[in-house]
Formats: structure tokens, C-alpha cells, sequence
């Protein structure tokens, strides 16, 4: 990630850049479920982190993050096509499982879409293993990899 991008906590203002990078980025194909409304209750939501990271333009990517007792879920995680390949999306994922460490969670879930063959070696490549195969996951049309992570084996990238 370039020194020019800054992680911070997503606002109200965001919701309608965050809803659209999701419909395009993750739910393509799928109908739009993360729309404007429904990001602005995650934003409420006491137990749910979102972020964003502002690069090159405002909300070059987020993420969004529910906090449960023992673990936690990744519900959404995207970067503008412009902005891939420049460490944003790693970032995003390290800074919330840094959070995650923080509240004494274990282990962190997210899911992809089995043809996503990117998505799924990118969670790899940041120490996620693939658990399951999740049929109709999507919708009822598209079969999900559910992955995790768990933080207390994993070494945090700043030790």
C-alpha cells in the first residue's frame, strides 16, 4: 500500500461509493443486495466495522467486518479496479484483523465464490485456509469457499 493511502473508518458519505463498488465488484451477476440503505445499517450497526481506504480518489476500497463473541465475519471486502495491485485490499484485511487481535477474536471468516479463483488466492496468500464448500451460497444460484483465519496462530505482519 503507497504511503498516499489512508485507512480510516467509513461515514455516512461513503455508503453510496461503498454500494456501488459491491454491485459492481462483488455482487456482479448477482443483483445489487448491498445497496446504499443497507450499507448505511452496517455503518450503525454496534458490532460491525466498516473502512474504507482513500488512494489516488476518495473510497479506493473497503471493508466491512461483523464482530461476534469468538470470531469474526468478513461480509464485504473491494477495490476499485483501478486502484488492485497496489497492497489496498491487504491493508484493509490487516488493519481489521489487527482490530479483531485487539477484541480477543479468534478466528476470522469470509467467503467467495468457488469461480473466483483471484479472491480465493488472495485470502491464501494472507494465511486463510479453505474450510468448506457452501452450495447456493449466493442467492441460491452460486456455490461460496467459506475460508478462515486464525488470528491466534498467525503471526501479526508487524512482529
Amino acid at each position: 500500500m503507497s504511503r498516499e493511502t489512508l485507512i480510516r473508518l467509513a461515514t455516512p458519505p461513503d455508503a453510496q461509493r461503498i454500494a456501488r463498488l459491491s454491485r459492481d465488484l462483488i455482487e456482479s451477476g448477482l443483483g445489487w443486495s448491498w445497496t446504499p440503505k443497507r450499507i448505511l445499517g452496517s455503518l450503525k450497526a454496534p458490532d460491525t466495522c466498516s473502512i474504507v481506504a482513500d488512494g489516488n480518489a476518495p473510497v479506493a476500497g473497503f471493508a466491512i467486518m461483523e464482530f461476534l463473541d469468538e470470531h469474526a465475519h468478513l461480509s464485504l471486502l473491494a477495490v476499485d479496479r483501478v486502484e488492485q495491485r497496489r497492497g489496498i485490499g491487504r491493508g484493509l484485511v490487516q488493519w481489521l484483523e489487527a482490530s479483531a487481535r485487539t477484541a480477543g477474536i479468534g478466528i476470522v471468516y469470509v467467503e467467495a465464490r468457488v469461480g473466483n479463483q483471484a479472491a480465493r488466492d488472495f485470502y491464501r496468500s494472507l494465511g486463510y485456509r479453505e474450510m468448506f464448500l457452501m452450495p447456493g451460497y449466493y442467492r441460491g444460484r452460486e456455490a461460496a469457499i467459506r475460508l478462515g483465519h486464525d488470528l491466534r496462530k498467525a503471526v501479526p505482519s508487524s512482529a
